[in-house]
């Protein structure tokens, strides 16, 4: 693994735009024949290992950082900074994979920190309008105000435990230490009254911003959530009720404010932070089944949203408007693009054989061995989240077009970057097994 970190960290100053992104497609092609076999733990070196939850989602930053590349083809072709934009995203995609592969508490915080940076430097550089400063500076205040105390309660555990690596830290019982910790992953997530932030992001990032907020940023704070809840297991069952009862009723919340969108961007940013909320409980749980279907969940969703701000991107690119008044009738002048909207749309609201559905079924198990009465609340949040679906379906694919402006046909390269999405949201059902 060391040698693919070296390889990408090689590829930063060369700024070959089409390279980077066929480079990404090869290191994921290594790396899942490498290790796609026996990586239930692999140490890499200086404090670096793969497990299986940092493997999936390795793969899972190196696929989305491919599919980025594709997406935002306008940027190199309209020359606009593209160089110092294929630099930011080399960069972006290493740090998080070095993330995701940290043995030791404070090398995953320096790397969880950094990768704000050049978010931040996407949303600012490249967003559409001039609110992108207010967006941006709503991310970066509401990650200091999480990652601060974080950073106050690490100092507290070096002094308890004289170590800093993940194996080493066991049996924590302060209830004031676990909310320390955890409140930037639950900002990242992000939880219900902690949201506000995701929503700015994603109107004013471009289509690159988009993706790796929706597809990794979003997963990152889960995948926090998966390594430290086992630091608490003295304490987890005090806290299961309130924190699953909040983020389903949350997310159950911010279903119904999805029916009454306009922006289409908009929409599917809440929506994200609907299903987070349900990664959220089954984390809590810390059932066998309900930690699996948070896995398989993220995975799911990071490739689902991820299409779906590319199909708005597309609509925003050939339409120039986001508003879902203005973007009506498209079934009779682009069957095919309809076609997609359905497929993403059904694997949205976790039709099968989507790996959102089986996710759910997993987590729903997990939660059900808990308490009865959170599985009620989580039916609830299913049903509406299976009507925000169709009713964006619906919207934008049904009624009058109005015919104030022209269109762009789309290219062939549009859907294969879509099909590349979809298929593998639809064909992992078939490695459940091996996980």
């Amino acid at each position: 693994m060391m040698k693919f970190i070296f390889f990408m960290i090689f590829l930063i100053p060369l700024q070959y735009f089409w390279f980077s992104c066929l480079m990404y497609m090869l290191i994921f092609l290594k790396i899942y024949i490498l290790y796609s076999f026996y990586y239930h733990y692999s140490f890499i070196g200086m404090n670096l290992g793969i497990d299986m939850f940092s493997f999936l989602f390795i793969l899972l930053t190196l696929w989305i950082g491919f599919l980025m590349f594709i997406a935002s083809k306008l940027i190199y072709l309209n020359n606009n900074f593209s160089k110092f934009f294929t630099v930011l995203l080399n960069i972006l995609i290493l740090v998080l994979i070095l993330t995701f592969c940290s043995l030791n508490i404070f090398l995953f915080y320096i790397f969880f920190e950094i990768s704000i940076i050049p978010t931040l430097m996407l949303i600012i550089g490249w967003g559409y309008q001039p609110e992108r400063i207010q967006a941006g500076f709503y991310m970066i205040m509401y990650t200091l105000t999480g990652s601060l105390p974080m950073m106050i309660s690490l100092f507290y555990m070096y002094m308890n435990f004289n170590s800093l690596d993940f194996m080493f830290i066991t049996n924590m019982s302060n209830i004031y230490l676990f909310l320390l910790i955890n409140m930037i992953f639950l900002v990242k997530i992000p939880m219900f009254s902690l949201h506000l932030w995701l929503p700015k992001a994603h109107v004013e990032a471009p289509v690159s911003g988009s993706m790796i907020l929706a597809g990794i940023m979003l997963k990152l704070g889960g995948y926090g959530l998966l390594r430290f809840m086992k630091f608490f297991s003295l304490l987890i069952n005090d806290m299961i009720l309130y924190f699953s009862v909040f983020s389903l009723v949350g997310s159950m919340l911010i279903s119904l404010l999805c029916m009454i969108q306009t922006d289409l961007k908009m929409l599917i940013a809440y929506s994200s932070v609907s299903h987070m909320g349900m990664v959220l409980s089954g984390t809590m749980i810390m059932k066998e089944w309900s930690v699996l279907g948070s896995l398989l969940l993220m995975i799911g969703h990071g490739l689902c949203s991820s299409a779906l701000f590319c199909l708005a991107n597309l609509f925003y690119e050939f339409m120039n408007t986001r508003s879902m008044y203005l973007i009506k009738g498209m079934i009779k002048y682009f069957p095919l693009m309809s076609m997609w909207w359905f497929l993403l749309c059904a694997c949205n609201l976790s039709c099968p054989p989507s790996l959102n559905l089986f996710s759910e079924i997993f987590i729903f198990n997990g939660i059900f061995s808990y308490s009865k009465m959170i599985v009620l609340i989580g039916l609830i949040l299913i049903f509406f989240s299976g009507a925000y679906s169709i009713f964006m379906f619906f919207i934008i694919n049904h009624g009058k077009l109005m015919k104030c402006y022209s269109f762009n046909f789309l290219k062939l390269s549009d859907y294969f970057m879509l099909f590349l999405h979809w298929f593998p949201l639809n064909i992992l059902f078939f490695m459940i097994s091996m996980i």
